[in-house]
């Protein structure tokens, strides 16, 4: 039996941090971005703010498991120095839907590529700790149509599910649109229709990660 994995992890907010290392500044920022283009956008945003700096790396990961988009760039710095021990910081804490800018300012003493990759991963990890981390359940949306009479099985099933309700409207039949747990969705349908006697059409939906 496949296990669905209904949940991830992500920041709780945006966040900046700044340390400093042999004369070198390494600003992280960590924003969220849901998408490929949020997360470009972000990236943007701080090279044009810190145009003048010496590289701007980041690394992103948006998506569930099935459908992971992930990027890194070392922006100039020695390939392997910047970006991975970036994305590294994001998935050692199993995140998504996140990206992560370490601006450097240089100050003059080369750090080697051991000394590189320990700095942009520890202030990547410095700028994650700051932003606090949540989890979020990722739902289905199911919409149920059953005769009016069959309201209170209906009722009684959904109470007794992880689920929201999104809308309800009343005409020939009821038609109630709700947000389930994407890891019981196929439990609840067969519950549901077990309870009304197969008399309830369930049609599904998009899948909605918040």
């Amino acid at each position: 039996m496949e296990i669905i994995k209904d949940y991830y992890f992500t920041i709780r907010k945006d966040s900046i941090c700044e340390i400093k290392v042999k004369g070198s500044r390494f600003i992280g920022h960590a924003f969220s971005a849901v998408t490929r283009d949020q997360a470009e956008e972000k990236i943007e945003f701080i090279r044009k703010k810190h145009h003048n700096a010496t590289h701007n790396c980041f690394a992103y990961r948006t998506g569930n498991s099935d459908s992971s988009i992930f990027r890194f760039s070392d922006d100039g710095e020695p390939s392997g120095t910047a970006g991975r021990p970036i994305l590294e910081a994001i998935d050692s804490r199993d995140l998504t839907d996140v990206v992560v800018i370490v601006t450097r300012y240089f100050g003059g003493t080369k750090l080697g590529t051991g000394g590189l990759a320990r700095a942009y991963g520890g202030c990547a990890s410095d700028v994650l700790k700051s932003a606090e981390l949540q989890k979020k359940v990722i739902f289905q949306r199911i919409a149920i149509k059953f005769p009016y009479e069959l309201t209170g099985q209906v009722m009684n099933t959904v109470s007794r599910t992880e689920c929201r309700v999104s809308g309800t409207k009343y005409e020939s039949q009821t038609e109630m649109i709700l947000d389930v747990r994407i890891s019981i969705v196929d439990q609840f349908i067969k519950k549901i229709n077990d309870a009304c006697s197969g008399r309830v059409v369930c049609r599904k939906g998009e899948v909605l990660r918040n």
